[in-house]
């Protein structure tokens, strides 16, 4: 009998003990459950991010970093600021090195063609051959940017290697709204319709034009929708003088050398070649000139100079068939890329994931006064107003396409500024030959 109780006591003590147990594991938490419920903090990680001097995109990005890392608190922001003329050569040490993860990378241009032959591939090319760009091809941010801009600045064999941020004009011509109206002078869409403006405003002793020919450069940019008018596909253009399809003077050349003289000879005022090309806005500005050709960078300057000033911008009108002066030429400007060896690859994308954004793009926009490559954005400025029509026709400029043959001579290139007063040449005819013979020596040279 009391071995039965000994053993009835034995049992319930043994339940007992299990009991607690139970009621012990339910109510303290496990080790596990408290991993789960206090996360392990993310990782640290430095982006180290190229930018060139720019004083409103510096500005941007280092405003856009401090929120990025505020919100991000484990990245830390790692900015160089460098000379855009030093932008290649600092980009391709730190990549190199290993010591660099976003780079500011303007667009794609120059890029060596198979039909080009003995010349020196560009540093974004030889980059991206040597495996040290990372290929972004469907990284959801890119669809952000429009098609064009993806294709033409930012697309290699196939494959995307960079998103570009903007674009500007050099193709255009400002034009003084109040003077057009005063005189009865229709905005020109053709040749002819340019040439009988210019008749009209020297008539009643209004220069026709200014530009900055003091420093050379902006009379060829100047009448590079000039060319673009006649040769509307630049890349055809570029392809064709290589292979000797399209020569410098044959027929249609020399229409576009011709009318480059009538350009720089009579349609710019007399003094042009002296006005420097910071003051030229100024004198556009004040009201003394009927146009001026030139880029869409000029447009703050314009702006500044006479906050008042009824400007319009329109396409060169440099052919007699309006259709073909429908196209704004320019170029890419600033995108970005990334290191293909980065060790920080998920933080690089989640910094252009954020920066794509259409609400922090816009901001972007709104601080540089680029020609938007997304397609939501505008540029809410005059001169954002004023080439938006024209923006589906937006076309990269020869320049960016052209690579000169090894050996071509000085003249191989197809500028206005040759012609007098800003040059010494007078004829279009021995200038053309002149144009073809010094592009030929190089093209002879690498055969």
């Amino acid at each position: 009998m009391f071995k039965k109780i000994y053993y009835m006591i034995a049992i319930l003590v043994i339940s007992a003990m299990i009991l607690t147990a139970c009621a012990s594991n339910a109510s303290a938490p496990s080790s596990a459950d408290d991993t789960s419920s206090q996360p392990a903090e993310a990782a640290k990680v430095t982006l180290r991010v190229l930018v060139h001097q720019n004083p409103p995109m510096v500005e941007f990005m280092e405003a856009f970093n401090k929120s990025f890392s505020e919100k991000h608190s484990n990245i830390t922001i790692d900015m160089s600021v460098v000379n855009a003329n030093d932008l290649s050569t600092v980009t391709q040490t730190r990549l190199t090195a290993n010591d660099l993860d976003l780079i500011d990378m303007f667009g794609f241009a120059n890029g060596a063609q198979p039909y080009m032959k003995m010349v020196d591939a560009p540093n974004w090319q030889q980059l991206i051959d040597a495996g040290l760009i990372m290929d972004l091809t469907g990284q959801p941010f890119v669809n952000n940017y429009d098609e064009a801009s993806i294709r033409d600045a930012g697309t290699y064999n196939g494959k995307v290697y960079a998103i570009n941020l903007g674009r500007v004009s050099y193709s255009g011509i400002y034009y003084n709204k109040d003077l057009f109206t005063a005189n009865n002078v229709k905005v020109p869409t053709t040749w002819s319709e340019l040439v009988a403006a210019c008749e009209t405003f020297n008539a009643a002793d209004i220069p026709c034009m200014t530009a900055g020919g003091k420093d050379g450069w902006p009379i060829f940019v100047g009448a590079y929708g000039l060319t673009g008018s006649i040769y509307p596909d630049q890349a055809a253009l570029v392809e064709g003088l290589w292979t000797g399809t399209i020569k410098w003077d044959d027929a249609k050349s020399l229409t576009m050398w011709e009318r480059m003289q009538v350009y720089a000879r009579d349609m710019m005022e007399a003094g042009a070649s002296g006005i420097a090309g910071d003051a030229a806005p100024g004198r556009f500005a004040s009201g003394a000139v009927a146009m001026f050709p030139g880029g869409t960078w000029y447009a703050p300057a314009i702006d500044a100079a006479q906050p008042d000033f009824e400007w319009g911008y329109i396409p060169f009108p440099g052919s007699d068939i309006a259709d073909d002066n429908k196209y704004l030429f320019g170029k890419y400007d600033q995108g970005w890329a990334v290191a293909a060896n980065t060790p920080n690859k998920d933080a690089a994308m989640l910094y252009l994931t954020e920066f794509s954004d259409p609400a922090n793009y816009q901001a972007f926009v709104d601080a540089v006064g680029f020609i938007p490559t997304q397609s939501t954005a505008t540029l809410n400025t005059a001169i954002g107003a004023e080439v938006a029509p024209y923006l589906g026709n937006f076309r990269v400029g020869f320049e960016q396409y052209w690579i000169a043959p090894k050996g071509a001579g000085q003249f191989a290139n197809p500028w206005a500024s040759y012609f007098k007063p800003f040059g010494t040449d007078d004829d279009p005819q021995t200038l053309a030959k002149k144009v073809q013979s010094d592009l030929q020596s190089g093209l002879d040279a690498v055969k």
